[in-house]
């Protein structure tokens, strides 16, 4: 059956920027989508970004990365064993993460702000934003809650840091009744899948609600 050239399927994505699993999942939406457009060009898929500070209490300056996590987990080990599980899964994705370079875990209200302006302001460099945010913490291993280092990302996708200031508080959403993590991905606001789940398993979401709008 043809598909409609008008064909929409929306998907909200909850995320927050300190979530290796946001990105691994980001990564395998990516790929989802460009399989969907081979398999059904007339679809079109409109994605809606909502923050989600999983932190929120972190202050300002961040806290030592290490010892936030050892904290968090339990010790050294526990860290090892679930970064060695992040990385088998980054890698299954194509990605790789650097926790090696990561100094500082921050505090992402500031770049969560920055993307809320970017897609008021600049849509169209709002999800390039989005990756590069994702690679300089997880890769180049900087401090995505310092106000340097998220103006020279504007600066590089052309927007005004100076303008980010005077900007509205970001709408920080709070997560969808029953939902406990991210990444989490609504399709058509009715079904939902969470965590970095495949592409696969992304792709049958976008085709079932493809299907269920002609």
């Amino acid at each position: 059956m043809p598909v409609k050239p008008t064909t929409t399927v929306q998907v909200d994505v909850y995320f927050d920027l300190i979530c290796p699993w946001c990105w691994i999942g980001k990564t395998h939406l990516d790929t989802a989508r460009r399989l969907l457009a081979e398999r059904m060009p007339g679809v079109q898929v409109q994605l809606r970004w909502h923050s989600v500070q999983l932190i929120p209490q972190t202050p300002p300056q961040g806290w030592p990365y290490q010892a936030f996590y050892e904290h968090r987990l339990g010790g050294p080990d526990a860290v090892r064993a679930r970064r060695t599980q992040v990385q088998a899964a980054a890698a299954r994705a194509g990605l790789t993460i650097h926790h090696e370079r990561i100094a500082v875990f921050p505090n992402t209200w500031r770049a969560h702000r920055l993307l809320a302006f970017a897609a008021q302001q600049h849509p169209d460099q709002h999800e390039a934003l989005l990756d590069a945010l994702f690679v300089a913490f997880f890769v180049q291993g900087l401090d995505i809650g310092s106000d340097l280092v998220l103006a020279s990302l504007a600066q590089a996708h052309g927007v005004d840091s100076s303008e980010v200031e005077a900007f509205d508080a970001p709408p920080l959403w709070a997560m969808p009744d029953g939902a406990s993590g991210v990444p989490l991905f609504v399709f058509n606001q009715r079904r939902a899948v969470s965590g970095a789940q495949p592409p696969e398993v992304l792709l049958a979401a976008l085709e079932a609600n493809a299907q269920t709008a002609l």
